[in-house]
């Protein structure tokens, strides 16, 4: 059963991938329409065609400041009635600590958490000035567990500051009716974890630490996505909700 987006247009950034594309399909299949970003162009025009009319493809690179305030004006500006975000677009960094070298931290920074930043600090006063709105950030167990399955240290450190981004987000939007809540997934069979599907010894060693012994389907955290995007979830604010298979299980 569909979640109700009946009325509602959702931004989703990097909409074309595994996650975000399951999630676009989710809020049109409740009767929302969808305003996907993504860097990939050919690939977003194709995927926005077969969605039906009433949804939009921009092109957006997230780690640039400049082009993401700049779309989002220009979205605000063609598209009436947005009143949801959800933050897909990220990366993942998997070299060990004394790997990381200063340019592989600033992208990982720059897309993952930099990019949540603006997307969510160029649309707040549009959601503010109409009264609220909902914003979902795609963050990961790695944020909560300093790494370990596929991302590592700029990872993990990115999507932790995805998180306290979130709860502060969701602490001052609270009072002009804008949302703010996470999404943690872990191990999840995509595009991003290629590199991880194909190393046999590495991949048992992570379903290993999963308790219910598998990966997700892209569809299983986009659901708790949509959840948090819908109106059933009008008192979840400041949540950071795992969709993990049992790995973090925090209180």
């Amino acid at each position: 059963m569909a979640f109700d987006f009946s009325g509602k247009t959702a931004i989703v950034t990097g909409g074309v991938g595994g996650i975000g594309s399951e999630i676009v399909k989710g809020i049109v299949d409740g009767g929302g329409h969808v305003v996907v970003t993504d860097i990939n162009e050919e690939r977003g025009n194709e995927f926005v065609k077969s969605l039906g009319e009433g949804n939009h493809f921009y092109k957006l690179n997230v780690s640039d400041p400049a082009e993401v305030r700049a779309t989002v004006d220009k979205i605000m500006a063609e598209v009436p009635e947005v009143n949801v975000l959800v933050n897909v677009a990220g990366i993942i960094s998997a070299k060990p600590f004394e790997e990381i070298d200063d340019a592989e931290w600033a992208r990982t920074i720059n897309i993952n958490l930099t990019g949540t930043f603006t997307m969510c600090s160029a649309i707040f006063p549009y959601f503010k000035k109409n009264g609220g709105g909902r914003i979902v950030n795609v963050s990961s167990v790695a944020g909560k567990l300093g790494g370990g399955l596929l991302g590592t240290a700029a990872y993990a450190s990115s999507k932790a500051g995805v998180n306290g981004l979130t709860k502060a987000i969701a602490k001052e939007g609270g009072k002009y009716g804008i949302s703010c809540n996470a999404v943690c997934p872990s191990f999840t069979i995509t595009g991003m974890t290629t590199a991880l599907q194909n190393d046999p010894d590495k991949y048992a060693k992570v379903i290993g630490m999963i308790p219910l012994g598998r990966a997700a389907k892209p569809s299983e955290p986009a659901q708790m996505v949509l959840f948090f995007a819908s109106d059933l979830a009008s008192f979840v604010n400041g949540e950071i909700g795992d969709c993990d298979g049992g790995i973090v299980m925090d209180g």
